[in-house]
Order: C-alpha cells, then sequence, then structure tokens
C-alpha cells in the first residue's frame, strides 16, 4: 500500500513544474522587443507633439494669405490684372520672402510688405491668460512664404481661362527636430468675379 501511494504521489506532482530558465529568457526577450519598439513609438509622438504648434502656425499663415488676397479682389483694392506674380502687372513678389506685416496696401506677399515689421505671435505668458502684462511675443522670423499665381488652361481648348487662376501659397519653416524645413502648401483658385 504504501508502494501505491509513492506512485501516486509521483504522478500528481509531477504535473506542476514550473518555467525552466530557457522559458524565462525566451519570455524576457519577446518582452524586451515589445518595449523597446513602444519606446520608438513614444519617440515619434513627442516629435509629432513638438512640430504641431509649428505646423498650425504655418496652416493659419497660408489661410490668412489667401484670406488677404481674396479680400483685396473683393474690396476693389487691387484690379484682376494685378492678381498676378510680379514681372507683368502683378504685386505679388515671387520666391520665398520674409513673414512681414502687411504693407500699406493692406495685402500680404507684396513688395511693401519687406519696409513693414516681422509678424508676431502673441501668447498667454506664465498665469495662462491671453491679454496681461506677462504675454509672450514670439516673431515669426522662423517662416518664410511663397506665392505662386498660374493661369489654368481649359482642358477643351487647352487656352488659359482669362478669369480664373491658381493661387500656390507655400509656407516653408524649419523645426529643430528636423535638418530640411518643412512645408505646409495651400492651392485655390481665385476668378475675377466677386
Amino acid at each position: 500500500m504504501a508502494q501505491r501511494r509513492t506512485t501516486l504521489e509521483r504522478r500528481s506532482g509531477s504535473g506542476q513544474q514550473g518555467f525552466t530558465l530557457l522559458e524565462c529568457l525566451i519570455s524576457m526577450v519577446v518582452l524586451t522587443f515589445g518595449l523597446v519598439g513602444l519606446l520608438g513609438v513614444v519617440g515619434v509622438a513627442m516629435t509629432a507633439t513638438q512640430t504641431s504648434q509649428e505646423d498650425m502656425i504655418a496652416k493659419k499663415l497660408a489661410q490668412e494669405t489667401v484670406e488677404s488676397i481674396y479680400t483685396a479682389r473683393d474690396t476693389a483694392n487691387i484690379t484682376w490684372s494685378q492678381i498676378q506674380n510680379v514681372g507683368g502687372t502683378g504685386i505679388f513678389v515671387t520666391g520665398f520672402q520674409p513673414i512681414n506685416q502687411a504693407g500699406t496696401d493692406g495685402i500680404f506677399g507684396t513688395a511693401d510688405d519687406s519696409l513693414a515689421p516681422a509678424q508676431t505671435l502673441t501668447l498667454p505668458g506664465p498665469d495662462g491668460i491671453y491679454g496681461t502684462a506677462d504675454d509672450v511675443i514670439q516673431p515669426l522670423t522662423n517662416f518664410t512664404r511663397s506665392i505662386a499665381i498660374a493661369t489654368v488652361p481649359n482642358p477643351a481648348t487647352g487656352q488659359p481661362y482669362t478669369n480664373l487662376s491658381q493661387l500656390t501659397v507655400t509656407i516653408q519653416y524649419y523645426t529643430p527636430q528636423y535638418r530640411l524645413p518643412k512645408q505646409y502648401v495651400l492651392t485655390s483658385f481665385i476668378s475675377q468675379y466677386r
């Protein structure tokens, strides 16, 4: 009877084994790869968070430029023939220019902007309230703007439309995380008609 009991104890005890050292090492390697991958994702998320303010500023600067041109057309501050790049009868400077306040004509991207001061962004100060004495004024010297105005060809005839132009505003800016400049491009169409 004693021998039988020992055999039963061995059988029931043989199913309760722990992890081997090899299994523990394999699980640690798999866990390490997972944590390293997660750390890489966190790094990418941190970079995106740090550049999101510059991305938003670039988007708003491009929208502001397009709206300035539409407003100048709608209020008849400029004629249709002036909504072109410099060279013919146009008033918009070609190439990347500093982001300055609008000059005396009130339109962004024209030659008189070079005499105006740089645009600034006012942020709430340490108290977190906008419009108080501790507000932080940040100049937008990190950004440049290019305005390209092109004719739009008629697909049927191949000739350009006389009352429609393509307006492309490109905002170029640098961020500490990237060596090359980033760009935000806004393309729109503008017609002669209000």
